[in-house]
């Protein structure tokens, strides 16, 4: 005959057991429901923020409407620069970072030659292919830069951008990739309405 003092003992250990694992259960249901909105939330949030990026670049372009056939000057994207700049450090709760806010850095030997003159834009440009439709102008301006092997200024990124397919919107797309490229740490600008890749100015930096 089993013990009965050992099977007394066995069946209080498996209740409370199953009690735990109940309580567990419950907990982990609990925290699964709480992952599930705090993930809504953050969807909710990117789409607030996109959609106010948007509308942001929508106004800066419009600041300096000019006709489809001209481009603006490169006083009027550094100003385009300096004011998304003033911005950013306005909404910042935090002390501005020395990467996203710096001043330009001096221009390095091998590029003193980029040309000041602007390049005409061509708004009329028909695509060549769809290699950049749907992407964003950081994604398409660092395979341009890439293939380049050199700084673009924005109004050539423009050009080779529709001839991949890009749609724009607003009335002033230059602008909207001179700020969104001062806003992006991988690129920096060389001159004025000019960009290049961060990591290739490291990597000549290494080697002079």
């Amino acid at each position: 005959m089993p013990d009965e003092n050992l099977l007394s003992t066995l069946e209080q250990g498996l209740r409370q057991s199953r009690a735990t694992r109940s309580r567990l259960a419950s907990r982990l249901a609990d925290l699964e429901y709480e992952t599930e909105r705090l993930r809504t939330e953050i969807s909710e949030m990117d789409a607030i923020i996109s959609s106010t990026e948007s509308a942001m670049f929508r106004i800066l372009s419009s600041t300096f409407a000019a006709p489809a056939s001209s481009a603006p000057s490169d006083a009027e994207i550094e100003y385009a620069l300096r004011r998304d700049n003033a911005a950013n450090v306005a909404r910042s709760p935090q002390p501005p970072s020395p990467v996203q806010y710096a001043q330009p850095a001096p221009i390095h030997r091998q590029e003193r030659g980029v040309r000041h003159d602007i390049p005409p834009i061509r708004p009329e440009t028909e695509p060549k292919s769809d290699r950049f439709f749907e992407r964003t102008i950081t994604h398409a301006t660092a395979v341009l830069l890439r293939e380049s092997g050199g700084p673009l200024h924005v109004n050539e990124i423009y050009n080779k951008m529709l001839e991949g397919g890009f749609q724009f919107t607003g009335q002033n797309p230059t602008i909207s990739i001179a700020v969104s490229l001062n806003r992006n740490n991988r690129f920096r600008k060389v001159a004025p309405g000019t960009f290049d890749l961060v990591i290739r100015d490291a990597a000549q930096s290494s080697r002079v």
